[in-house]
């Protein structure tokens, strides 16, 4: 996918390969915000995918490698070009990144500091591409 060097911003987003991408790498996550309302068939429009990953040792080694894969550096308003690293990964906060394939938001955790497995009664899976895909269907 065609980015404009020097910038944050790719060009055109892939979001369904950026999604396709996390689930052949096997990471384990919940798909939530936008996109997850998307799959469950709302008539929305979304820029970027919004994930909470399961913070174990493993998952975050799965993760970080599918990021320098496709090239994500953190989101930033200015030029500087930030390689996303474990640590940033590990936090309960967010981190954004901007892989070539289109924007990505990692969430340590969301709703009241829920993180992967606290939201795991709130999900549900679908199949997606052929591959089971876990969503957050309901706010708690």
């Amino acid at each position: 996918m065609p980015s404009d060097e020097g910038n944050n911003n790719p060009r055109s987003a892939d979001l369904g390969a950026l999604l396709d991408g996390l689930m052949a790498s096997n990471v384990e996550f919940i798909l939530v915000g936008g996109l997850a309302a998307v799959a469950q068939g709302a008539p929305i429009t979304t820029l970027d995918v919004d994930i909470v990953n399961r913070q174990t040792d493993e998952n975050i080694e799965k993760l970080l490698t599918l990021l320098i894969s496709v090239g994500a550096r953190h989101g930033r308003p200015d030029d500087k070009m930030i390689k996303p690293n474990k640590r940033d990964l590990l936090c309960p906060g967010h981190a954004l990144f901007v892989p070539q394939l289109g924007p990505l938001d990692v969430l340590g955790a969301i709703e009241e500091g829920r993180g992967f497995d606290a939201l795991l009664e709130d999900t549900e899976e679908i199949d997606v591409r052929g591959h089971r895909l876990r969503v957050l269907y309901k706010a708690s």
